[in-house]
């Protein structure tokens, strides 16, 4: 059986499609999912790279595109009421529901749930009290173990060269977005492909030109 291991964030629309279509996508296969919250704005900031939602024009592209996405693969989603907004309160209730700090299923699909299939502001400090209610995570998320268990999860993702949300990692592979779940499969299946040079030797590329910062 494999490990998968999904690195998360609750503000990404595209972990959210990849989260609700994992299970369908990996259907007979044996494996296991281990998820781990991790700080996006941090990866982001690591690798100098803005967010998807802080380019005015890939903003409005990125909403039209994953609600179509949502739409056809049957997936429920409603843009919150503002976004981006400040995950941390998330990242941190769902890294309190486990004392490894690696939530189950269940309780990433209710905050993702929270967040976009609502419609509201997924931040509102009265609906992240419900849902604390709701889980009732075995920490407490102020804790500085928890805080210690996300900054760990984040910067184990970084040390793995992550550089987005969602991204699966087994066998230390690598599979970014929610478009990458038919690649994810084919691995898991044991595709020849992936030891071929198209995969394996994609890093020897020369670099042919470099932007000044």
């Amino acid at each position: 059986m494999k490990t998968i291991h999904f690195y998360l964030d609750f503000i990404s629309p595209y972990a959210w499609l990849a989260f609700d279509a994992l299970p369908q996508a990996l259907e007979g296969i044996s494996h296991r999912v281990v998820f781990k919250p991790v700080v996006f704005g941090a990866m982001l900031k690591h690798h100098g790279q803005l967010g998807p939602a802080e380019i005015p024009s890939k903003r409005d592209w990125t909403y039209r595109q994953v609600q179509w996405q949502a739409r056809a693969q049957g997936t429920p989603l409603q843009l919150p009421a503002s976004h981006p907004f400040n995950s941390l309160a998330l990242l941190r209730l769902a890294t309190a529901c486990d004392a490894d700090g690696t939530p189950n299923r269940f309780v990433c699909d209710k905050i993702f749930r929270h967040v976009w299939c609502s419609g509201l502001e997924a931040a509102d400090a009265e609906r992240l009290a419900a849902l604390n209610a709701d889980l009732k995570p075995t920490g407490d998320v102020a804790s500085d173990t928890v805080k210690q268990q996300l900054k760990a999860h984040t910067e184990e993702a970084i040390a793995l060269n992550l550089f987005g949300v969602p991204s699966m990692v087994v066998d230390g592979q690598v599979f970014w977005g929610n478009d990458a779940l038919p690649m994810l499969r084919a691995y898991l299946q044991g595709d020849a492909w992936f030891q071929s040079p198209d995969w394996t030797g994609v890093a020897q590329l020369p670099v042919g030109v470099q932007r000044k910062p």
